[in-house]
């Protein structure tokens, strides 16, 4: 799933909208056709479903509360097919494990209703910044620290020639921790650079994402993702192993 460098309101830019209330997904539809973009929408989880996979959008904001699949669902289904869609989601109850359960599913963003429409475009503007596809062509497509790899080009990361799949937002998180190697990064930083904008006191999606990347990056493996209780995180190569005699 490619996309050309260009604008964040160039028309290459597909959106799915999901959600079961006529007035709010046309409404959503019509703002978001008027940033330039190719919206498509939908009511219910398996139409969703469908036309994802059909148009395989950049973007996809998903209302958690359907009719027949809630959208936690509907995400779990297309995540390892539409790994490098952003998907923001959409809830009446905003609570913080409603949030989890959400990025648990492969989630980037959440907002709770009531929302301004304006938020939503500027969630979405956001994404887009970290999406895999617009960091395509980057200047440096390749970063490595000690066996680790990441190929910005490809969206492929290895440790030690070993592939790992990693969700969109983990690869941005990852991305940053590798361009700040051996530098304690605060978890307001990684907020500040990942996200764009601040979770206020809900800040545990960063230790959220970081117990992800830890489970796909160290598991088995020497670590290289290490905590300063009460300062932050820091990536470093992990020490090489001397060969035996």
């Amino acid at each position: 799933m490619s996309l050309p460098s260009s604008p964040l309101s160039d028309p290459a830019i597909r959106v799915l909208v999901v959600d079961d209330e006529p007035n709010l997904r046309h409404l959503l539809g019509a703002v978001l056709s008027r940033q330039g973009w190719q919206v498509e929408v939908a009511a219910t989880g398996a139409s969703a479903i469908e036309t994802a996979r059909r148009m395989r959008p950049h973007l996809m904001v998903l209302d958690v509360v359907l009719p027949d699949i809630d959208g936690v669902e509907v995400l779990r289904t297309l995540r390892s097919e539409l790994s490098e869609t952003m998907v923001l989601f959409l809830t009446a109850n905003g609570t913080v494990a409603n949030r989890i359960t959400g990025i648990a599913a492969g989630g980037d963003d959440y907002v709770a209703k009531p929302f301004s429409v304006e938020e939503v475009v500027v969630r979405l503007r956001g994404l887009l910044r970290r999406s895999p596809m617009l960091m395509q062509g980057a200047p440096t497509p390749m970063l490595e620290v000690g066996d680790l790899r990441l190929n910005e080009d490809n969206h492929e990361v290895t440790r030690a020639g070993e592939q790992i799949r990693l969700t969109a937002t983990e690869f941005s998180l990852l991305r940053f921790l590798m361009l700040n190697a051996d530098r304690v990064l605060s978890k307001e930083q990684i907020l500040d650079r990942v996200w764009e904008y601040d979770f206020g006191r809900e800040s545990n999606i960063v230790e959220i994402y970081i117990s992800y990347l830890r489970k796909k990056i160290d598991h088995g493996r020497e670590p290289m993702i290490h905590t300063l209780r009460r300062v932050g995180y820091i990536l470093r190569a992990a020490p090489t192993v001397p060969a035996s005699s």
